[in-house]
């Protein structure tokens, strides 16, 4: 019986830890890239280009990918499928002269909606700042207890990925 009591108060406080962490997350990561910002820009408002600098889509080479829509209009759209990466999409909702907007839907293997913003900036002569921004919530009470791991986790893709960006960008400028 107190094995019982154990488990029963091991999850209660598991639920309480959940109900008091955060509800949402806000990460944030930049980098200058050496080209101008419409170049820049591009290389993300064109989904066509996104597998060739996000490394979370390159973690799963036997993902399937199918993109929709006409390249930096909204409504263009990137759908992946895989046995690492799950599935779902991210689809451009707007854009303007210095920054892009995407709503990022996971469906599996949990299913989530997140905004994924892009930042644009002249920064001195031809250089770009690129900012990369995420939010979305977490579900409770899993996402909730999992939240730091999450974090650091896509604060290394979010480097990353920039870092790809900046060489995919500078060596094809």
């Amino acid at each position: 019986m107190i094995v019982v009591y154990s488990i029963i108060g091991l999850i209660a406080l598991l639920l309480i830890i959940a109900a008091v962490l955060p509800s949402s997350y806000n990460i944030e990561r930049n980098t200058v890239i050496t080209c101008p910002v419409d170049f820049v820009k591009d290389k993300i408002s064109d989904l066509n280009h996104y597998s060739e600098w996000n490394p979370w889509q390159q973690s799963d080479p036997k993902a399937t990918k199918t993109i929709t829509g006409t390249p930096s209009q909204p409504g263009h759209r990137y759908e992946w499928n895989g046995p690492k990466v799950g599935n779902g999409h991210l689809t451009l909702t707007s854009l303007d002269e210095r920054h892009v907007h995407f709503k990022l839907q996971f469906i599996k293997p949990f299913a989530s909606i997140a905004n994924d913003n892009w930042l644009f900036e002249p920064w001195h002569d031809t250089n770009t700042k690129v900012t990369w921004q995420n939010n979305g919530k977490f579900a409770w009470p899993v996402a909730r207890l999992m939240g730091p791991f999450i974090m650091k986790h896509m604060g290394q893709q979010f480097e990353k990925g920039l870092n790809n960006l900046k060489k995919m960008c500078e060596e094809g400028s």
